[in-house]
């Protein structure tokens, strides 16, 4: 007799299918099959393996919820460490760095930064990345420049401005000799040494009290001002005002220092003196100063650099 004879003869002659297909349904256990990314939807791998559940309540459900639970480190790299020096910033970018890292530069003078995206997005036609695993380094501004921007155009009278200068002297320099020559010609007034600003600040102190009686502007681009003593009809000795001077000051904490123009203005109210000043370009010095930073951490790490802010992070 042939085998499949006796498989059929096996099989009683009232088996239900129907019947054994719900006693299938009712078995007990869990298979781990694959299920395939058949639309091929982009960025998702080709299949994934998944647990699928029988017996009486059966349903799929994915591994990843399975195994969360006993996970030994993060599935990627996250977060944005902060470097408080720009050699740090440097050391953390080259020690997370891919093929794909960038490094950004926010050039608003007044707060300035360097970003690296540790996960950017691919090159070319390559894959997007997440974007979330970053290093960050906000240049760290100095106090005498906070200070110095912060009264930036500020309308000062003569004994604020008087003390202003005198706690800020040791910021000042005198004009070096290519400095004097471009300056005095490119604004038609005369630039200042630290002493003469000095004896600025005691002159406006002397004639605290006094009220203006004439103010001029010299040949040589001095402004002058003569004083007309309250206590007296006479005239109190003129003060000669310098139109410009430099600045020697770092504007980030423990960095380099630039040296910087600043344009000295008064205006004569009501028989008194209405000071303040101007710095030139103050953001063409700041900008200069990060793009070569920016230049450096390009040379140090060998990754592509921009000046810009990257995406946010989705």
């Amino acid at each position: 007799m042939a085998a499949s004879d006796t498989f059929i003869e096996q099989i009683p002659p009232t088996f239900d299918l129907n019947a054994a297909a719900e006693l299938g349904a009712k078995a007990e256990g869990v298979e781990i099959v694959l299920l395939d990314n058949a639309a091929k939807a982009i960025g998702l791998p080709d299949s994934i393996p998944v647990a699928l559940r029988r017996g009486n309540s059966p349903g799929i459900e994915g591994l990843s919820n399975l195994f969360e639970a006993y996970r030994l480190y993060p599935a990627r790299k996250a977060g944005q460490a902060v470097a408080q020096t720009f050699e740090s910033f440097c050391a953390l970018t080259f020690r997370h760095q891919t093929a794909h890292s960038a490094i950004f530069a926010n050039m608003d003078w007044k707060k300035p930064t360097l970003t690296t995206v540790i996960d950017y997005h691919q090159l070319g036609q390559g894959h997007p990345d997440f974007g979330k695993h970053r290093v960050h380094y906000a240049f760290p501004l100095s106090e005498e420049w906070q200070k110095w921007v912060a009264s930036d155009g500020k309308k000062m009278d003569q004994v604020d401005f008087a003390y202003f200068l005198e706690d800020r002297i040791t910021e000042l320099s005198s004009p070096t000799d290519e400095e004097k020559i471009q300056y005095e010609r490119d604004f038609a007034v005369t630039i200042a040494t630290p002493s003469q600003l000095v004896e600025l600040s005691r002159g406006l102190q002397v004639n605290v009290e006094s009220k203006v009686k004439a103010s001029t502007t010299l040949q040589s681009g001095e402004g002058q001002i003569v004083w007309e003593e309250s206590h007296s009809d006479g005239a109190g000795k003129p003060l000669k005002v310098p139109g410009i001077f430099m600045l020697n000051i770092a504007p980030f904490f423990m960095g380099d220092k630039v040296r910087i123009p600043v344009r000295l203005r008064y205006r004569p109210a009501g028989g008194k003196v209405i000071w303040y000043y101007e710095i030139y370009r103050p953001d063409q010095f700041i900008t200069q100063h990060v793009r070569d930073m920016l230049a450096v951490a390009r040379d140090t790490t060998a990754l592509p650099a921009f000046e810009g802010t990257p995406e946010m992070s989705g």
